[in-house]
């Protein structure tokens, strides 16, 4: 059954690229999958997302994050990430930190654009955003009180290879992630596929809030695929999550994802939503308060 839902996910993001041919870049909305679009060189995006989540053996859980992006250069995009969590009956626990870099060593356009990927996690057991699902990740491991899960502190290393490529407004990605424990347990690994595009490619004359090409819709699919030890689809959650966002000429974006499990092991019911605001030239405007 897991392994047929898997097979119906994967088609279904197939299905969104079937006969569109090459073209430029655009902005991308995933909420797990990476595209090869890095941030504009000096701008910086603040963006405030959470996860709602149902769970076996404890409450709904609320996994708030904000994220603090910036545009370092051409080639390579830094993140700070702050997480939060809120399991019903239980606490409201702060989780810990991230650090996320992203490398793109080719700058034009290719077919398929590659861009490399490490974060740095400092975080504990009580975290449940779920911004990726590797190893043998399952609905039970946020089960227990955030008492003791937040005593637990997790210092990981995370990489990513991001694969993506542009298709006449289409964008398609594929993700494949190794995660490591600096302290103990092997290399755990993971994916994520996205396709995304806006209702339509050609921009209004004039600026308006309800454009057409101010909307975009996609899909992404996520799950793991064991360790070093057992890389396998068997025993791992998986999931598929349809995608919609409305990004304003004021540079404000939202953006919402139902997200639903496909396997025994997952969440039955995943729901992001976030908000996010770009700051252009805001490395720029703090060099120039500098003396």
């Amino acid at each position: 059954m897991a392994s047929r839902a898997v097979q119906f996910g994967v088609l279904i993001i197939a299905a969104l690229f079937l006969g569109v041919t090459a073209t430029g870049a655009q902005e991308t909305r995933y909420f797990v999958a990476y595209s090869s679009h890095l941030e504009e060189p000096g701008n910086l995006e603040v963006e405030l997302f959470s996860t709602y989540g149902t769970q076996k053996g404890a409450g709904d859980f609320i996994a708030p994050w904000a994220e603090f992006e910036y545009g370092a250069t051409a080639w390579w995009t830094t993140e700070l990430y702050f997480d939060f969590q809120r399991t019903f009956g239980d606490t409201a626990v702060f989780t810990g930190t991230r650090w996320e870099n992203r490398f793109r060593p080719l700058m034009r356009e290719h077919w398929i654009n590659p861009v490399l990927y490490v974060e740095f996690e400092n975080i504990t057991a009580a975290d449940k955003t779920l911004k990726e699902v590797v190893g043998f990740d399952n609905q039970l491991d946020g089960a227990s009180p955030n008492v003791l899960s937040s005593q637990s502190h997790l210092r990981e290393v995370e990489t990513k290879l991001i694969l993506s490529s542009d298709f006449k407004g289409w964008n398609f990605s594929e993700n494949f992630t190794g995660e490591k424990n600096l302290g103990h347990a092997p290399w755990e690994f993971g994916y994520a596929l996205g396709a995304a595009r806006p209702l339509r490619l050609a921009a209004a004359p004039d600026p308006c809030n309800f454009c057409r090409e101010n909307f975009i819709f996609g899909a992404e699919m996520y799950g793991g695929l064991g360790t070093a030890s057992a890389f396998t689809f068997s025993n791992t959650s998986h999931y598929l999550a349809p995608i919609l966002a409305w990004q304003l000429p004021n540079g404000v974006t939202w953006s919402i994802s139902p997200g639903f499990g496909l396997a025994p092991q997952s969440h039955r019911f995943l729901l992001r939503c976030g908000m996010s605001y770009e700051l252009a030239g805001f490395g720029r405007k703090v060099r120039g308060l500098l003396p």
